[in-house]
């Protein structure tokens, strides 16, 4: 791999497509589409314009169901180029300030939440007190506990509540899940799953390297997706954590979160996920070996372009937009009135940071952590 920074990381969007071979359909392990109910699309409200928005706003328009309705931005002049560039109404923009006042207006159905993880719970617990669907990124939370009233709070408002899992809508990531539920090549036994960057220009304010914004460092920022394709590959939960922090290699960026960590998640199965997550070098990767082969992906965990291969031959598959696919199927089961699928659920964020807490836990005493 080459070097790469932060940004390059958020905004890499190059595709590539080819296939060594051609495999079974993926319609098994799929993510089941809702019918859509009512011939319109969800309108969606940003809330935070930072860089992830900058990706999502590529998804709303490529979304057949989804469109951008409404801005939330403590920026003025990023407010007045959306606005521009989007033909977004006065109406429909929104300070954090302001925030609350989008209850009042029926232009905005849901709001996806793009702010610092820190904030997550805040907006979360605000748009459902408004009456708003969510999209929330990931990690959902700083806790379980946090997650859990994150959940409450839109049962009780009516609202649904998803988390973004793009990858669950990639089709390499749902062949993942093929091979390693399926049993393809027999019981799965190590997976190695790992992603990470070398930070370069970051300033030492931003708010990923800030406690009370980011919650962590890399595990926050970046492991969430290891730890996914561990869970899903299996199709299990984690019964037990162990976990080491590594070195601090850039004491003058590093001194509230972490900047390395390696952990190691036990299944039930007897297999066993061994992860790192890290901001001084660049990996993305992951590996399975099973009783009779093996399966992989490098790149794996970040936007592709991915590549496949087996034990018996290289797979890829044709590109999709993972953040419009995403979409699509939050807005047609939103319209259709039917229950979000489990696997973007708020559940499934919760699921998340029961992990993440035991890793830190355990890499913090340096004792197993048992998952009851």
């Amino acid at each position: 791999m080459g070097t790469y920074s932060r940004r390059n990381f958020i905004e890499q969007m190059g595709w590539g497509l080819g296939a060594a071979v051609a495999l079974p359909p993926l319609a098994a392990m799929a993510p089941a589409r809702a019918p859509l109910g009512a011939p319109r699309q969800l309108n969606i409200a940003l809330c935070g314009l930072g860089r992830y928005a900058n990706v999502l706003k590529t998804g709303l328009a490529a979304s057949q169901h989804c469109r951008l309705a409404g801005i939330v931005t403590g920026t003025p002049a990023k407010a007045a180029e959306w606005k521009r560039a989007y033909n977004i109404p006065d109406k429909n923009s929104y300070t954090y300030q302001t925030f609350d006042q989008i209850s009042a207006n029926p232009a905005i159905d849901l709001v996806y939440i793009t702010l610092p993880n820190g904030l997550h719970k805040e907006y979360v617990l605000r748009a459902a007190k408004a009456g708003k669907h969510v999209i929330v990124e990931k990690p959902m939370a700083f806790t379980e506990k946090d997650c859990r009233e994150m959940i409450e709070a839109c049962q009780k408002a009516g609202v649904q509540l998803a988390v973004g899992y793009r990858l669950h809508y990639d089709p390499h990531h749902i062949e993942l899940k093929r091979l390693g539920q399926g049993k393809v090549f027999g019981q799965v036994r190590l997976i190695e799953a790992s992603l990470g960057y070398r930070l370069e220009g970051i300033s030492p304010d931003d708010w990923h390297l800030k406690k009370a914004l980011a919650g962590g460092g890399p595990l926050m920022n970046l492991g969430v997706y290891c730890v996914q394709a561990g869970r899903y590959t299996l199709g299990e939960e984690p019964s037990a954590v162990t976990a080491q922090f590594g070195p601090v290699t850039l004491p003058q960026l590093f001194k509230e979160v972490e900047e390395n960590i390696t952990w190691q998640l036990y299944f039930p199965s007897g297999a066993v996920c061994t992860s790192s997550s890290t901001s001084n070098c660049n990996i993305d990767r992951f590996f399975a070996t099973a009783d009779e082969g093996f399966f992989e992906l490098e790149p794996a965990l970040s936007y592709g372009p991915f590549k496949g291969r087996t034990s018996q031959a290289a797979f890829n598959f044709p590109v999709v937009n993972q953040q419009a696919a995403q979409l699509d199927d939050i807005a047609a089961h939103i319209l259709a009135k039917t229950p979000l699928p489990a696997h973007i659920s708020g559940e499934e964020g919760r699921k998340d940071m029961r992990v993440i807490e035991a890793i830190y836990q355990a890499a913090r005493t340096g004792q197993k952590v048992t998952l009851a």
